[in-house]
């Protein structure tokens, strides 16, 4: 059962970021008692408290609720929701609002995570709504794969640095390590968080989940992908023109994530070129959206 953040008992913390989220948060408040099956907090972050019914349900399920003053975009709200958790939280759920949880889900991540003090992050097998399997565990892109990807992903679906960078064998196969896990559903140890300094706001959206597990591996920590615990992410839609600006701040992320990765003086073509790419990239994606409006 979920309990209030203000009592100390519990090991386990959930955190979500609410953003017009009414529709979803109850599928996902409602999954939590059947995949898990000790003691939590819960805490909801709301970016848009003027908007939905977000505090609503969250007094409803025994929930913490945190109104944000400003929109810090979603690691910045992850970020809040972590800070008013109780103190004995040693592993923190980070979840999107439209996530449904399996059962038995999060016991399966904390019994794998428990397995070893270098596990920080631990990933479950991510369901779409049509039955396939996102690839929500993948390889810190490096400098060939992203390059690649970059140009040939929307031109050419089967291309080699696409399928390197989506690490598709994650999908598929058995629990293993990987670079990175996708911000819509994980679990990080909370002293490998406090650690590394918590999720780079900086980021606005998109990439806050590869910057996070990069700095956990550089700061010695392994995150796990464990496809025995699952979980069904229903998405969101948006509008041509939320299209856009996702477009946009996706790109301008890659590039955020791409100069602090290769931030050396002696990379700066490296940097220039990359920069210079994502941009072209952006702007033309952008175009073809707005003729298809």
């Amino acid at each position: 059962m979920t309990t209030d953040a203000s009592d100390t008992a519990e090991r386990v913390g959930v955190v979500t970021v609410a953003y017009r989220s009414e529709g979803v948060l109850p599928g996902l408040l409602a999954s939590l008692p059947g995949a898990i099956s000790e003691p939590y907090a819960t805490v909801i972050a709301d970016n848009l408290p003027s908007e939905g019914e977000a505090r609503a349900l969250a007094e409803s399920h025994g929930a913490t609720y945190i109104p944000l003053a400003h929109n810090p975009g979603y690691g910045g709200a992850v970020n809040a929701a972590v800070s008013a958790l109780p103190s004995g939280v040693e592993w923190i759920v980070v979840t999107n609002p439209d996530v449904e949880f399996r059962a038995g889900s999060i016991d399966a991540l904390l019994a794998t995570g428990d397995a070893d003090e270098r596990i920080g992050a631990v990933g479950p097998a991510v369901e779409n709504s049509d039955g396939t399997v996102y690839p929500s565990a993948r390889a810190i892109p490096s400098l060939r794969t992203g390059i690649g990807h970059a140009l040939f992903a929307d031109v050419w679906k089967s291309n080699p640095w696409t399928a390197a960078y989506r690490d598709g064998a994650a999908v598929s196969g058995g629990r293993r390590d990987v670079g990175w896990l996708s911000g819509s559903c994980l679990i990080v140890r909370r002293s490998a968080f406090e650690r590394i300094g918590g999720f780079d706001e900086g980021y606005f959206m998109y990439f806050e989940d590869v910057d996070l597990g990069h700095r956990l591996g550089r700061a010695g920590f392994r995150s796990v992908y464990e496809p025995a615990a699952r979980a069904l992410h229903t998405g969101a839609h948006s509008t041509g023109a939320e299209s856009a600006r996702m477009v946009r701040a996706h790109h301008d992320s890659a590039k955020r994530f791409l100069r602090g990765k290769y931030r050396a003086w002696y990379l700066w073509p490296v940097r220039a070129v990359l920069t210079a790419g994502l941009s072209l990239r952006s702007a033309v994606m952008t175009r073809t959206i707005g003729r298809q409006d």
